[in-house]
C-alpha cells in the first residue's frame, strides 16, 4: 500500500508540474491502474539489459481515404526485420492514434499536402504487439490528430493489448517488471497535450522521482527540428514551422543527470548523432523506421537504425548493434546491406562531439572506447 500510495503522489505531481508549465491541456482524472500492483523496488539481479529502439512508426492512415493504406493492410510491415525485434524492452514511438473513424481536429477534413493527420485502423495495434513492441512512446505532435476521442481510443487499446507507453498529460509515465527488473518509462514533446520537452525543471523532477520507485528508467523525447537541413545536434533550441522543438542536448544530459539509464530520441525524421554521458547512452534521432504513405523517404529520410543496445543491471551502456534499414515508396521496410544508418551514426557522432568516448571501429557495432 505504500509503494501504492507513492506512486499516486508522484503521477498526480506529474500532471502537475506539466500542466502548471504553460500546456493549454487541464489537469486529468489520475488513473492508478498502471502502478496497482507493482513491488516495491529491488536490487537488478540481472547482468545484461537488452533494450531494441527504433523510431517513428506508422502503419498507414485511413484519413483523408483508405488510399493511404498500404496493400497488405500493414500485416507484412516488420517482415523484413521481424528477427532483430527481440530483447527485453522493444520500443517505438508511435507516429499517429489508432482509431477506426473520426474527423481531423487538425486539418478540418480538407486534402491538403501540407497538413497531414494519421489515423491508423485499430487492428493495426494487433500487428505492432505481435512484432513485439511492449514499450512506446505517445508524445508526439501526431497522437493529438484526431483530438481527445483518438488520444483515448489509442491508450484503451494499448491498456488491452499489455503494451507500456508514456507521454501524455493524462498518462505521463508508466511503471512495469520484465524478469525481476523494475522499468519506468516517461516521454516528452513540445505538443499539447504531452509533456513538455521545454519544461527540463518538470522533467528532472519526474524522472528523480521514477529513479526512487525502478530499477531502470527510460526517457524517450519528440524533438528537434525536421529533415534532412537538419541532421546535427545544436545545443541550443531548435525553432522549426515558429515552434519551441527543445534544447535536445540539454534535455538529454539534464534527464540523465536527474537519474534516466537511457535516452531514446526521435523527430526530426532523420538519423542524428549518438552519445555517451556519465555511462548513460543517448540516441538523438532514430529516423523513420516503418512509416507508410505521407512521409518522405528521400535521400536520409530513409535510411534508420534498429538499435540493439546493451545495459548492465546498473543501467550503464554496455554496446550497441545497428542494424541499417531504409525504406522506399515500393519496397517500405527492408534491411540495408550498406549499413547507410551505422555509417550515418558513426559520421554525426565524430562530427557532432569529438572527444566521445564510443567505437565504431567493428561494422554495425558500438563499443565504449577501453
Amino acid at each position: 500500500m505504500k509503494s501504492l500510495n507513492t506512486l499516486a503522489l508522484l503521477c498526480l505531481s506529474a500532471l502537475l508540474l506539466f500542466s502548471c508549465e504553460g500546456n493549454r491541456a487541464s489537469v486529468p482524472t489520475v488513473s492508478l491502474a498502471q502502478t496497482d500492483t507493482i513491488p516495491l523496488k529491488v536490487k537488478v539481479k540481472k547482468d545484461t539489459i537488452r533494450i531494441t529502439a527504433v523510431g517513428d512508426i506508422m502503419l498507414g492512415s485511413a484519413y483523408p481515404t483508405k488510399a493511404n493504406l498500404p496493400a497488405d493492410d500493414a500485416v507484412n510491415s516488420f517482415q523484413e526485420v521481424a528477427p532483430y525485434l527481440k530483447g527485453d524492452l522493444i520500443f517505438g514511438n508511435l507516429e499517429g492514434c489508432f482509431l477506426n473513424t473520426g474527423k481531423s481536429t487538425k486539418c478540418k477534413d480538407t486534402v491538403s499536402n501540407s497538413c497531414f493527420a494519421f489515423r491508423m485502423p485499430e487492428r493495426y495495434a494487433g500487428i505492432v504487439k505481435d512484432a513485439g513492441f511492449n514499450v512506446l512512446s505517445i508524445a508526439n505532435n501526431h497522437v493529438g490528430d484526431f483530438g481527445s476521442k483518438g488520444r483515448k481510443r489509442t491508450m484503451a487499446i494499448l491498456d488491452s493489448l499489455q503494451i507500456n507507453y508514456a507521454g501524455l498529460q493524462s498518462h505521463p509515465f508508466q511503471i512495469f517488471e520484465i524478469d525481476s527488473v523494475k522499468y519506468a518509462i516517461c516521454a516528452f514533446a513540445p505538443n499539447e497535450n504531452t509533456l513538455s520537452i521545454n519544461n527540463l525543471a518538470a522533467a528532472k523532477e519526474l524522472v528523480t522521482r521514477l529513479k526512487q520507485e525502478a530499477n531502470v528508467v527510460i526517457v524517450s523525447f519528440h524533438g528537434g527540428a525536421e529533415g534532412a537541413r537538419f541532421e546535427h545536434v545544436p545545443r541550443a533550441n531548435e525553432i522549426f514551422y515558429n515552434e519551441n522543438r527543445g534544447d535536445v542536448y540539454r534535455f538529454a544530459h539534464g534527464v540523465i543527470d536527474a537519474g534516466a539509464d537511457i535516452v531514446l530520441g526521435h523527430g526530426p525524421h532523420v538519423t542524428r548523432a549518438v552519445e555517451l554521458y556519465k555511462n548513460k547512452f543517448i540516441a538523438y534521432s532514430m529516423g523513420n523506421f516503418c512509416t507508410y504513405g505521407m512521409f518522405s523517404l528521400k535521400g536520409p529520410n530513409g535510411i534508420a537504425p534498429l538499435l540493439q543496445i546493451k545495459l548492465n543491471g546498473e543501467g550503464d551502456f554496455l554496446s550497441a548493434d545497428v542494424i541499417s534499414v531504409k525504406q522506399d515508396k515500393i519496397n517500405r521496410l527492408r534491411l540495408d546491406d550498406q549499413d547507410g544508418a551505422f555509417h550515418k551514426i558513426k559520421h554525426l557522432t565524430n562530427t557532432d562531439f569529438p572527444g566521445h568516448q564510443l567505437d565504431f571501429s567493428e561494422e554495425g557495432k558500438i563499443s565504449r572506447k577501453k
